[in-house]
């Protein structure tokens, strides 16, 4: 890969509390640790570097990797997760509350017992029944297959004996995005799954 396309690839970009906000170009990620205002973190190890320190470490790499920028002075791979490390907002603008959003956030698959039917079997669950004063809205709503819609029927998950195996939240819009846009690497995942997928259920 040549050095322009190795400096528009996309790094994603975390804020102060490691949370991702966006993702920019390589070029600009690498001028924002230079600056000092971000660092570089190796997704293996979630070890956080600064622009030198990341050369010793890609110096001796530089073998294994394809993504290698070298000028005069210094040779880099080119980071896939930076860190900024003063600013906090989350930036982005709301994710509209959508059936389309829905299944992109619970992964097409049911949210009591897993399976992937395909989107014309799965439906969307009130885990309160809106004949209850349940809202359409994303702490209140899941996918759910046939079978486990039709078992728990007009109840909480509780009364009908089931467990979601997430508890239902709001998704942050660049996750969402993230994953449209076809940029999403392998080495972010923990980083958004970690923000935005796990949310556990109190005991």
């Amino acid at each position: 890969m040549n050095t322009q396309a190795l400096l528009q690839r996309p790094v994603l970009t975390l804020n102060r509390r490691w949370q991702a906000i966006q993702t920019t170009p390589a070029a600009n990620a690498i001028a924002l640790v230079a600056k000092g205002a971000a660092l570089i973190i190796d997704p293996d190890t979630c070890a956080e570097y600064t622009l030198h320190s990341w050369a010793d470490v890609s110096r001796t790499q530089r073998a294994l990797e394809a993504g290698v920028l070298r000028s005069p002075l210094l040779t880099l791979i080119v980071p896939e997760v930076i860190r900024l490390t003063r600013y906090e907002s989350m930036g982005g603008r709301a994710i509209v509350f959508s059936r389309r959003n829905l299944f992109k956030r619970d992964g097409y698959a049911c949210q009591y017992c897993g399976v992937r039917p395909g989107t014309e079997e799965l439906t969307v669950d009130h885990v309160l029944p809106k004949s209850r004063g349940g809202r359409s809205e994303w702490i209140n709503c899941v996918l759910a297959c046939p079978r486990c819609n039709a078992r728990k029927a007009n109840r909480t998950p509780q009364e009908a004996g089931m467990r979601l195996r997430r508890a239902p939240a709001k998704p942050h819009w660049t996750a969402v995005e993230l994953g449209l846009r076809g940029q999403r690497r392998v080495s972010w995942r923990q980083f958004l799954s970690r923000a935005y997928w796990e949310v556990e259920l109190e005991p």
